[in-house]
């Protein structure tokens, strides 16, 4: 559970500063954390201290005592945490994001079921070629260039793409 949710920060900010902290790492998360240039690992057993200056906390052990405590400590020092698998004790939830280029999709299940998050993900990823980034960049392109009011602007880029939904619109 800690190297999916560190490739999910690794993925949507590669220089995002992240320190682990954990009394033994997987190779995997070793490996992935090396890549991360801002990411420092303390390859120990967790102190409060360990929270100072944090704004932002994950947790994802096999810990239930451990998220409990911590998490405690993190309501105290207002410390926005989320605990892996433990939709009760999470401030917030990860989405699961598709990127392809500039192409963004978050899929959340508000904690309900992030496998059927990352299942989704999954699907989309396929579904949706590498190209995609040249179809973003040509409508961006095209859309600089439209004329008028937002109310027309819209009517245009719905007419220029409808041929991607393969419907036709209903304009007049």
């Amino acid at each position: 559970m800690a190297l999916e949710k560190l490739t999910g920060i690794y993925r949507a900010d590669p220089d995002a500063k992240v320190t682990i902290v954990a009394d033994s790492l997987r190779q995997d998360l070793r490996e992935l954390a090396a890549k991360m240039t801002s990411s420092s690992i303390a390859e120990r057993k967790f102190f409060p201290a360990d929270l100072v200056n944090k704004n932002l906390v994950i947790l994802a052990t096999n810990s239930r005592e451990l998220h409990v405590d911590v998490k405690r400590l993190c309501n105290e020092q207002n410390i926005l945490c989320n605990v892996a698998d433990t939709p009760d004790l999470c401030d917030f939830y990860l989405s699961s994001v598709v990127q392809k280029g500039d192409l963004k999709i978050a899929i959340s299940t508000n904690g309900k079921s992030p496998t059927i998050a990352k299942r989704l993900r999954e699907v989309f990823e396929e579904v949706f070629p590498d190209e995609i980034e040249d179809v973003l960049e040509n409508l961006h392109s095209i859309r600089k260039n439209i004329s008028g009011d937002f109310s027309e602007k819209v009517k245009k880029l719905n007419e220029l793409t409808k041929i991607l939904t393969g419907k036709e619109t209903n304009d007049g």
